[in-house]
């Protein structure tokens, strides 16, 4: 007989990762019709499995409880998984909105990540490519598989999208370095630039690297902020107050705080991508980091934004007040 799921002391039962869902019917009728999945046909089971793709994904993470699962469903974008479980079960009615919403969403996004006109060849070929994907890969043995089946509803399905582009572009450069090692300079003319067939990985091997680098360059920009901008944010992320109240603190109109905070903000995020795409030195055991490319960059915020690692207490702390024995004089 194989174990129970283990306890943890004072929170019951842990949920059972092979099945996830087993008795919690009320759950999913629940959040079957907050996804408003009937608008496009997909059925309670339809949906029933779409939610036990990601609750099994949470198990592999981390062992939840039963609150601590509910509580994870409860927060995802049950809409667009909706929408995402319809595309990939062929509902014509769920295709055609995605097309007619996020195609021009899709050629943007390809445009931001190349930095060409949205109406360029290159943008319409990484964006337009994707459909054929997403519409149902074919494994050699007539089977088709959506890339939709790949999508969680962690984040929201723009998010994820722009991220499959993302990383369908640098695979595809890394796949044309790597041919270009390979491949004598006759050959170089013959061979193709990518591999024939879909570049994403669904569970990207580098997702906890873009995180980590993108926390250590969130680290020393904030470093690099004057004390006051420093200030501002620990008061406004971490205290939680408002406009009102920081102007208050420092002396400031409301209006003025808001336009230092988005001054403050705009130079942070400048900063965190300067480092990035600069690199990091070997320092304290870590080996030396290479810059980033701009797609790689982009996924590091993509990436941090979805898993939210980021301790804001930690890496800003009170400041001790001056008395007037500290504070130096003029």
């Amino acid at each position: 007989m194989p174990d129970a799921p283990s306890q943890r002391g004072g929170e019951g039962p842990l949920v059972d990762p092979a099945k996830p869902l087993e008795g919690r019917a009320s759950l999913v009728e629940r959040l079957y019709a907050q996804s408003q999945s009937g608008r496009w046909g997909l059925s309670r089971n339809g949906f029933s499995g779409a939610l036990e793709r990601s609750a099994r994904r949470r198990c592999a993470s981390a062992s939840p409880t039963p609150s601590q699962l509910e509580e994870f469903l409860s927060t995802l974008h049950l809409e667009d998984l909706a929408l995402a479980c319809a595309c990939a079960e062929g509902c014509e009615e769920a295709w055609e909105h995605f097309f007619a919403t996020y195609r021009p969403y899709l050629r943007a996004a390809a445009a931001a990540i190349l930095r060409r006109s949205s109406g360029s060849a290159e943008v319409c070929e990484l964006a337009d490519s994707l459909f054929a994907d997403l519409y149902g890969l074919t494994d050699g043995k007539g089977n088709a598989r959506s890339l939709f089946r790949y999508f969680h509803g962690r984040s929201t399905l723009k998010t994820w999208l722009r991220a499959v582009l993302a990383q369908r572009h640098i695979d595809a450069i890394r796949a044309g370095r790597r041919f270009e090692e390979l491949a004598d300079d006759d050959e170089r003319d013959a061979r193709p630039l990518a591999p024939s067939g879909p570049q994403f990985h669904p569970d990207d091997p580098h997702r906890e690297r873009y995180v980590s680098l993108f926390g250590r360059a969130l680290s020393e920009a904030l470093a690099q902020l004057e004390p006051q901008g420093r200030e501002r944010l620990r008061l406004y992320y971490t205290e939680e107050k408002t406009l009102a109240e920081i102007g208050r603190l420092l002396g400031e109109h409301e209006s003025s705080v808001s336009r230092h905070l988005d001054r403050v903000r705009r130079e942070l995020r400048d900063a965190v991508e300067t480092i990035l795409r600069r690199g990091f030195a070997a320092a304290n055991g870590s080996a030396v980091q290479a810059g980033l490319r701009d797609p790689e960059i982009a996924l590091c915020f993509e990436y941090s934004a979805e898993d939210a690692p980021i301790d804001l207490e930690k890496l800003l702390p009170r400041t001790k007040p001056q008395t007037p024995a500290t504070r130096k004089r003029p």
